[in-house]
């Protein structure tokens, strides 16, 4: 068993440097017309978070964690070898690597992230939980077509916001991650599955939906990521590439949601009674924009 890194509600280490001024900080605020665009199609995508040196160290943290026997594993609050029901089409799939890895731990404060994600949530940002989500050569599966917040409804209000980051250049062949455009305005539809059928969403899709279903691919290069809005329809295809495509997920929502469940909300973590707010060491605060006015006086 290795500490849990739960425990320190700020960086350890020192692989993303925080901005000592507010002016800092402005590199990395998004632009009026990106914080349009997210809103008109619900995600936003090409934005740099991380340099050749991080993406290195994130890739060195993540091989260990492959491992089951690995001394943290414990820590995880979940963990799937392979989501998928398929040996022969494989999608590693794990909740809580930043409890176990320093780089993956201190890449939650990364200002090249919480930045934006402040103005897309429009507020303080608290840290919800992250994923890995991996596809190994020649025989990644798939992520099936699904809207995140059809799995959080245990949360309210929904101020949720996903960012993916991609830790190999992703494309159509190695399965990127692919977006329903305009989506986000959709109601909450059933969940019809993660990792097997595509096709499963258009048995709840109604016929104006079926007919604005276009998604469009979402390249990104290695150390880039995308946004996207808890109820924009997602997925990606099956990997025929001889590329691996490795990408760490973060989830936060703006500081406020309240527990709507009396079970835990996540696996290993204590109940949050419905009504309450959620906090605590297993969901930090992670940016609150009012702390650039006390780094100027």
């Amino acid at each position: 068993m290795v500490d849990d890194l739960a425990e320190y509600g700020q960086p350890i280490g020192s692989l993303f440097p925080r901005p000592g001024s507010p002016d800092q900080w402005q590199q990395y605020r998004l632009s009026p017309e990106q914080l349009d665009f997210y809103r008109r199609e619900g995600y936003l995508s090409g934005i740099r978070l991380l340099s050749e040196e991080q993406v290195e160290v994130l890739r060195e943290e993540l091989t260990p964690l492959f491992d089951p026997e690995h001394p943290g594993h414990e820590l995880f609050h979940e963990y799937h070898s392979n989501e998928s029901t398929n040996p022969n089409t494989v999608l590693f799939h794990a909740l809580g690597a930043w409890r176990i890895a320093a780089a993956f731990h201190d890449l939650l404060w990364n200002p090249a992230f919480t930045m934006p994600a402040s103005q897309l949530v429009e507020g303080p940002v608290r840290f919800w939980h992250d994923q890995l989500f991996c596809k190994p050569p020649r025989h990644g599966g798939v992520v099936a077509w699904h809207q995140d917040y059809s799995y959080w409804t245990r949360t309210q209000p929904m101020t949720h916001l996903t960012c993916f980051i991609a830790l190999d250049d992703t494309d159509s062949e190695n399965g990127c991650l692919r977006y329903v455009p305009g989506s986000h305005r959709w109601p909450l539809l059933p969940i019809t599955g993660l990792a097997q059928d595509m096709d499963a969403i258009q048995t709840v899709l109604s016929d104006d939906q079926k007919a604005a279903f276009q998604p469009v691919p979402v390249m990104l290069k290695k150390g880039y990521a995308s946004f996207h809005h808890p109820l924009l329809v997602h997925g990606s295809l099956a990997s025929t590439s001889d590329r691996p495509r490795r990408a760490t997920v973060i989830n936060v929502f703006r500081d406020g949601v309240r527990s709507a469940s009396d079970r835990s909300l996540l696996k290993g973590v204590p109940v949050i009674p419905v009504g309450a707010p959620v906090t605590g060491k297993f969901f930090p605060l992670l940016f609150d924009p009012s702390q650039l006015l006390a780094i100027d006086k």
